[in-house]
């Protein structure tokens, strides 16, 4: 089993915070290192001292570590024109000598797209715009030097794009594509995602999931086109402890009122922690990000890595 670190440092982090927690991770073991793409605190956190770009920040962490994978869960389509996009994360991905990985989604968080003036179209449209953009993305990077990359379509139109720089990783940073969508979701991850990844979920709803993009996968013919089979992730919500108040301390957030959908959080021992994983991969899950709920909370990564990591790496 994979194992990432996940942080959400729309919650209140600087940069020093999320550079501390990334090179811990890093030093303990875990493979990677992603973070979310939002631009304000979902719930009654103050936010303070105020959202982090996620592009700017993995730029930093790419030149401050130098093993750990690092990327978005998940960049929303709404934030970027795909074209501009490409450039800046095919440039992370040279400056982290080939390490980064974009996962891309619809965006949902209506609110703080009316906050900070960004336009949110209807959940189709914005589906649509997904799919475009993947198409983009992959194309500007996986067209051969020299050669120029054109695309028409309802959102976007690229004439004779150079289509530079190129990613280090060849055709390109592994694309993350997940969700709840029954329909769109899994035919987008089917056609243009190396991991289709399922959220903070219960095993049984994961499952379900991975079912009907597999199914997907099978219909457009993913295996005959030649792509790799897709990597199948699970998000887990981590609130761990060596006692029972402990871990109760650290879910307490998790009971303040948020925007957030429901969630399946492992609320418990370390051993609670390595039972849940063994569930994910009996299902067929070969990766896990682990969202850590405080970012400062660095003795919280350092337990689970003691204590769940060793367990679980063969698995």
């Amino acid at each position: 089993m994979r194992v990432c670190v996940f942080t959400e440092p729309h919650r209140g982090a600087t940069y020093e915070d999320q550079l501390r927690l990334a090179r811990l991770a890093e030093d303990a073991g875990f493979e990677g290192y992603l973070r979310a793409d939002h631009y304000q605190a979902m719930g009654l956190e103050s936010g303070l001292p105020g959202p982090t770009d996620a592009w700017i920040t993995l730029a930093g962490l790419a030149r401050e570590t130098s093993r750990i994978r690092l990327g978005t869960l998940v960049t929303s389509v709404t934030f970027r024109l795909p074209a501009p996009l490409a450039i800046a994360v095919a440039q992370v991905d040279q400056m982290s000598g080939g390490r980064v990985e974009l996962g891309m989604g619809t965006g949902w968080y209506q609110r703080e797209h009316v906050s900070y003036g960004i336009p949110f179209p209807p959940t189709g449209e914005r589906f649509d715009m997904l799919a475009e953009q993947l198409a983009v993305i992959t194309g500007l990077w996986s067209t051969p030097v020299g050669e120029p990359f054109s695309f028409k379509g309802e959102h976007y139109q690229l004439t004779d794009a150079p289509a530079l720089p190129k990613p280090v990783q060849v055709p390109g940073p592994p694309v993350i594509v997940g969700g709840r969508g029954p329909k769109r979701t899994p035919e987008i991850a089917a056609r243009y995602a190396d991991e289709f990844n399922m959220p903070f979920k219960t095993v049984a709803e994961t499952k379900g999931a991975f079912d009907r993009v597999l199914a997907v996968c099978d219909q457009v013919g993913r295996a005959e086109s030649g792509k790799a089979p897709l990597v199948l992730s699970a998000g887990i919500v981590v609130a761990i402890g060596r006692t029972d108040a402990e871990a109760k301390r650290r879910a307490a957030p998790l009971h303040a009122p948020s925007a957030l959908p429901p969630e399946d959080p492992v609320v418990g021992s370390p051993a609670q922690l390595v039972e849940r994983i063994g569930e994910f991969a009996a299902i067929g899950v070969t990766r896990v990000h682990l969202r850590f709920i405080e970012i400062t909370d660095v003795d919280h990564l350092d337990l689970v890595a003691s204590e769940v990591l060793p367990q679980v790496v063969a698995l």
